[in-house]
């Protein structure tokens, strides 16, 4: 619209001119031969010099206008530019799929089965008492013997990186804080003790009988883990524990009265989003002591289930 509205006076002004050269033009003539012959009077001089300052002021107006149009032309590139580019942002936001966003981190609540490599010893040791042999009054005295057990824990994922630092689109790598319980599905008999029976050894010492209290064979497993997660974004999720740090804490405590196991472990697993931030899933794990500590080993694998809530 500017550029048209240009043109036009533009227009006007060229006219403009044209008609004012054609009016000077005989004018002079007419002041030349009338000052040869007549020497015209001082009116008509007016006249022509009114008539070229109009003309001077017209063209000082061309020139400012021709100046303006050149200043602007920049300017108005500058915008077609911002205003093309806005488009073009518009555009492709709008063509962007729609992503769903998620939370996280998450708090899940685990529970299955367990099963130790071997009997894990304590203060049901030793089997056989010198003297005494494997068991006393009929009570059997041994070693924990019993390999299987139950469990239940909780425990949070937390989001750390969503590439696996850059290696991987989609992989997820979240720190695991866990804890659980575990309990083996048989009690023994708690050692053996000293009791008056009225009966004594060849030394003059009482027989030593065994203790009829029975003891609760449990463990406690506090474990920090890295975990890298597939697939973000998806419903479904597996993932894997490369390695972890766990601690261990038995009961009863070994012949030598310890009680604290470090060791590591490593799992894999997957969950499944049901609703919204609910989660279900399932993982397996290998728990490896770092050696059997008085006589306390708490090497063996866990298997179940878990709920997870998104936060």
């Amino acid at each position: 619209m500017t550029f048209k509205k240009t043109r036009l006076v533009l227009g006007i002004a060229t006219a403009t001119l044209t008609l004012g050269a054609a009016l000077v033009s005989p004018q002079a003539m007419a002041h030349k031969t009338k000052k040869a012959h007549h020497h015209s009077t001082q009116p008509s001089y007016s006249k022509v010099d009114a008539l070229e300052a109009q003309v001077r002021m017209m063209q000082d107006e061309l020139a400012a206008l021709k100046a303006a149009q050149t200043t602007a032309a920049p300017v108005a590139a500058v915008d077609t530019a911002k205003v093309e580019e806005l488009d073009q942002w518009m555009a492709s936001v709008k063509a962007a799929p729609v992503i769903e966003k998620t939370k996280d981190n998450m708090m899940f609540f685990r529970g299955g089965y367990g099963h130790a490599n071997g009997t894990r010893g304590g203060t049901l040791d030793p089997t056989v008492v010198p003297g005494v042999g494997a068991s006393v009054n009929g009570v059997a005295v041994g070693s924990i013997a019993d390999k299987d057990a139950w469990y239940m824990g909780a425990g949070f994922d937390f989001s750390l990186n969503n590439n696996l630092f850059g290696l991987m689109d989609d992989t997820e790598v979240l720190a695991e804080l866990m804890f659980d319980y575990k309990e083996l599905g048989r009690r023994g008999q708690n050692g053996l003790s000293v009791q008056e029976v009225g009966v004594v050894n060849s030394l003059g010492f009482a027989m030593p009988v065994a203790n009829t209290k029975t003891a609760t064979v449990n463990q406690f497993t506090l474990a920090a883990s890295p975990k890298i997660k597939f697939m973000k974004g998806s419903s479904f999720r597996p993932w894997i524990i490369p390695v972890g740090f766990e601690i261990n804490v038995v009961s009863p405590p070994s012949d030598a009265i310890t009680v604290l196991s470090p060791g590591m472990q490593f799992g894999l697993g997957a969950d499944y989003k049901i609703w919204k931030d609910l989660y279900i899933g399932a993982d397996a794990r290998y728990h490896q002591s770092l050696g059997s500590i008085d006589g306390v080993r708490t090497n063996g694998v866990t298997a179940g289930g878990y709920l997870g809530l998104g936060f």
